[in-house]
């Protein structure tokens, strides 16, 4: 996804590292980033509004149980793969 601005960091790259951002899991440096380019792009900041509702909608759903590092790591692999995946998908079609 792009929204078609110019911007510092690519739409792609900061949707990629949503699930990082959301979990507190990326560096300061990247955080500030991603904050930023969500700070300047709508249809960023809507996706990540929509993946912030996903995560509190399952928290409530499973009473807040904590996925086991195993489980977690390898959900990590595949959206990682996904949207690798999607992104190259993306780029063949433009081409």
């Amino acid at each position: 996804m792009s929204c078609g601005e110019p911007h510092e960091t690519d739409c792609r790259e900061v949707l990629a590292e949503v699930y990082l951002y959301l979990d507190l899991e990326c560096a300061d440096e990247r955080r500030s980033l991603i904050r930023h380019h969500l700070d300047e792009c709508g249809p960023c900041l809507r996706e990540y509004g929509l993946e912030q509702e996903v995560r509190a909608l399952v928290a409530r759903c499973c009473g807040n149980e904590t996925a086991p590092d195993e489980l977690r790591e390898r959900l990590r692999v595949k959206l990682t793969e996904l949207v690798v995946f999607e992104t190259s998908d993306s780029r063949e079609l433009a081409d």
